[in-house]
């Protein structure tokens, strides 16, 4: 498979797909230890963000036991992105999401993005995008008929990414310690 910048995802019959040099994939077990290290990042990266969200000390195996039962669950969607750049293939990217029912609305099912998480020198060239695309199309396998994302709301770089994309805000969450 050979790679072209200037188009969009490069698709093999059944095969990985990929963009600028990193390939999507769904996760497997063997790859939980390297994907939960990225996890923890973009938690540290969101608690950058708002002090509420603090990152546990325990955060790394919260990751791993997060992931694994993700695995094992059929509404999620586990994705690593890897970097085929040199030939050797390195995990650079990871995205989490999962499809829940909406009781009360139409369409019943909902896609949510939980994580997307890639390395900063991978960012850019249409990358996170290629993911998010990546995660959609899973998740629309799965039944959705919609695509959500949580994000912390004091990310801006998530809500620029997402607000590109055409995402809007449908439902606030708000919260103060106690």
């Amino acid at each position: 498979m050979t790679e072209n910048r200037n188009a969009g995802p490069e698709v093999s019959a059944g095969g990985p797909r990929q963009v600028q040099g990193v390939r999507t994939r769904l996760a497997t077990a063997a790859d939980v230890p390297s994907l939960a290290t990225l996890l923890v990042r973009l938690k540290r990266l969101n608690a950058e963000f708002d002090p509420l969200l603090a990152v546990r000390p325990d955060a790394e195996e919260q990751a791993v036991r997060v992931l694994e039962a993700d695995l094992k669950n059929p509404r999620s969607v586990v994705l690593t992105a890897e970097s085929v750049e040199e030939g050797n293939p390195r995990i650079v990217g990871v995205v989490r999401a999962t499809v829940r029912e909406r009781p009360f609305y139409v369409p019943e099912m909902e896609g949510v993005i939980l994580d997307i998480y890639l390395l900063p020198a991978h960012r850019r060239g249409g990358v996170g995008e290629f993911l998010l695309a990546e995660a959609t199309r899973h998740l629309k396998e799965k039944g959705a008929g919609l695509v959500t994302a949580e994000f912390p709301s004091l990310n801006e770089i998530a809500t620029r990414f997402y607000a590109k994309r055409g995402f809007r805000p449908i439902t606030s969450l708000h919260a103060r310690r106690i």
